[in-house]
């Protein structure tokens, strides 16, 4: 697994470097956004740690254009707690975040709940969802809208997946983040909210009046059952 770590604290990517190395990742550093576009143009990497305050480049301006390209998992570093900015950072395509100061042992635990979700082999791993024009290769990780392949961010897809494996099932906003997120994640409720609505965006003809992923309102939203 190789892991690009972009800060422009020098020491906090060098600590972070030496963590995960420890723990056999290959870890690229660097110190701003335009050097960790570079870095992610040139290199293949199964995750990406990005701070939202970079010189050159903006955290979040990186991480649209990373999205632009790829659908690799990022986790946004951050020294603010305004749950605004962390939405912000979701909007941009994040699929997690992390506050400063951290524990490192709370980052690794994060790398590794990420990326074991993101190589998860299904018990059957030619598994193909399929509803209406939506198609879901399991394998692969893959979404089709029609002919169109649809990126999706890693959370974008596990919440996908998470409601189209339970069509009909309605989850409340709490449940839908304990199932996708895991039930430890410190997040705002709204998170779930904003993956819906990219989701909506992304695969819905119509996204103000959706087909597919639906609210039951003051409940929470479900894949259509018929």
């Amino acid at each position: 697994m190789r892991i690009l770590v972009v800060d422009d604290e020098v020491l906090l990517v060098k600590g972070i470097k030496f963590n995960l190395e420890n723990d056999g990742y290959t870890v690229d550093g660097a110190y701003d956004g335009k050097t960790a576009l570079e870095l992610f143009k040139e290199n293949r990497y199964d995750l990406i740690i990005l701070d939202l305050m970079l010189p050159e480049l903006d955290g979040l301006t990186v991480c649209r254009k990373i999205r632009e390209e790829s659908n690799v998992p990022v986790i946004m570093l951050t020294a603010k707690s305004e749950g605004r900015d962390k939405l912000i950072g979701f909007e941009y395509g994040a699929d997690d975040y992390i506050s400063k100061p951290f524990d490192i042992l709370e980052l690794k635990a994060r790398i590794r709940a990420i990326l074991r979700r993101a190589t998860k082999q299904n018990d059957h791993p030619d598994e193909i969802l399929e509803i209406g024009s939506i198609k879901v290769d399991l394998l692969q990780r893959t979404v089709f809208s029609g002919r169109e392949e649809i990126e999706l961010t890693a959370k974008e897809f596990d919440v996908l997946v998470t409601l189209m494996r339970n069509r009909g099932k309605i989850y409340s906003r709490e449940s839908l983040l304990a199932e996708v997120w895991g039930k430890d994640f410190p997040a705002d409720i709204r998170t779930v909210d904003v993956h819906v609505r990219r989701l909506r965006e992304k695969l819905e003809k119509d996204d103000a009046n959706p087909e597919y992923i639906l609210t039951k309102w003051g409940v929470g939203y479900y894949f259509k059952a018929d």
